[in-house]
């Protein structure tokens, strides 16, 4: 079978039938990545293919960029105190589990932070992207989506913190490399928005992406991994959309998202090929449910007594959002990566990690009784369905205008 076939069918595999699966409950993410490990199963290494590894790169940076595009620093502004209490209890638990893990389950300190982070960090991509299809009224999407992208905030830079931190020279030098990232993007931006984009109209989705996988590869080779990366151009890319609104414009948001709905199946599945067989163990399956029974409700009950107490919301609805909050697929599946190829975890830990990510990940979908999905596109209905509705409520005054005025009897010229 040539190579252009199996692409195509793996094309299809990926595309189609986790979509026909949701019909189950079954996210789509999960299908990928099953996918995946069989791949793993049935060829071996043969399963590691540069061009897969290069799309699902695409995927990810595409995910995050959208993420950093989706911030709205008036929305954070807004929630400010109640988002800072949860980052204080955030940081409280997180340094409270990196601590535990150090102590008792024989880490180093720095895979112990990396083990926390990816225990408690919800996936922020990943839930923004489903928060439609939860069925949350506004307040509760506002205060999910707020939580989210506070949480991952702290994470990326917890992370940046903990994978250089062995060095103090390099973390030096990487720290000032990302600073000069950050000064340079807008500079870049702005300079592409007035001597590029101007000559070539439709472009601005296209330095939008190439800006981002620049950021991603920059960060990556500084050793914090892709994401960081594309989520700092993102988060760029908005703050100067005042000053460049076609950058963040709705047609690149939507570009985008198309962009990222297609390359994301694929990271999950390359996901899956990097698991080791001896991960897929009884003893990786007994310890994962352990984890997810300790610090799955831990996590839930510390989301829901806190919005009891500063918002003295019902029962139910600090429920739906502790539950909105647990997925942390994305973060745990890089993470965990992170962790076995730098700190050589075992494979024991490593799939037990696999096995809390997809239940945290499956939980909301089987709460809900809507599949939770990686894909842009399911949350921009709502938006064009109103957009759609006031253009035709505008079209349709005019028109009405317009016939009231040729109703009304006009004076002969005199």
């Amino acid at each position: 079978m040539s190579k252009e076939l199996i692409y195509l069918l793996l094309i299809f595999a990926l595309l189609v039938i986790p979509r026909a699966l949701q019909r189950f409950n079954l996210p789509a993410p999960l299908t990928c990545l099953v996918f995946g490990i069989g791949a793993m199963l049935w060829l071996g290494d043969g399963s590691h293919d540069p061009v897969v590894s290069l799309l699902a790169t695409l995927g990810i940076s595409s995910l995050f960029l959208f993420a950093g595009l989706e911030v709205d620093v008036a929305d954070l502004r807004k929630g400010m105190w109640p988002l800072l209490a949860h980052l204080l209890i955030r940081s409280g638990t997180l340094a409270g589990v990196a601590w535990l893990a150090w102590h008792y389950a024989g880490l180093p300190w720095q895979a112990a932070a990396l083990l926390a982070l990816a225990l408690l960090t919800p996936s922020t991509g990943f839930i923004m992207d489903s928060l439609s299809q939860l069925g949350l009224d506004d307040a509760e999407r506002f205060w999910v989506s707020s939580k989210a992208i506070a949480g991952e905030l702290l994470a990326l830079a917890a992370l940046f913190v903990v994978l250089q931190a062995g060095d103090p020279v390099h973390m030096a030098l990487s720290s000032m490399a990302l600073l000069a990232m950050m000064v340079g993007l807008p500079l870049l931006f702005i300079g592409l928005g007035r001597w590029v984009a101007p000559h070539a109209p439709g472009s601005e989705f296209s330095l939008l992406v190439m800006v981002g996988m620049l950021a991603a590869y920059i960060t990556y080779a500084l050793g914090v991994y892709y994401l960081v990366g594309a989520f700092i151009a993102g988060l760029v890319a908005r703050l100067l959309q005042q000053r460049m609104p076609s950058l963040a414009s709705h047609e690149n948001l939507h570009a985008l998202r198309l962009f990222a709905s297609f390359f994301v199946p694929f990271y999950f599945f390359n996901a899956g090929t990097k698991v080791p067989a001896e991960a897929l163990s009884f003893e990786a399956l007994g310890l994962g449910v352990v984890i997810t029974l300790v610090v799955l409700p831990l996590r839930i009950a510390v989301v829901w007594l806190q919005r009891r107490l500063m918002f003295g919301e019902s029962f139910r609805s600090s429920l739906r959002v502790a539950l909105a909050l647990s997925p942390t697929l994305i973060f745990t599946l890089v993470l965990a990566a992170i962790m076995r190829e730098r700190f050589d975890i075992s494979p024991v830990l490593f799939g037990a990690l696999l096995l809390y990510a997809a239940l945290t990940t499956l939980l909301p979908s089987l709460v809900f009784r809507r599949p939770m999905d990686v894909d842009p596109l399911q949350n921009e209905a709502p938006e064009t369905v109103v957009e759609q509705a006031s253009v035709v409520r505008d079209e349709g005054r005019d028109v009405s205008a317009a016939c009231a005025a040729s109703d009304k009897p006009t004076l002969p010229a005199t």
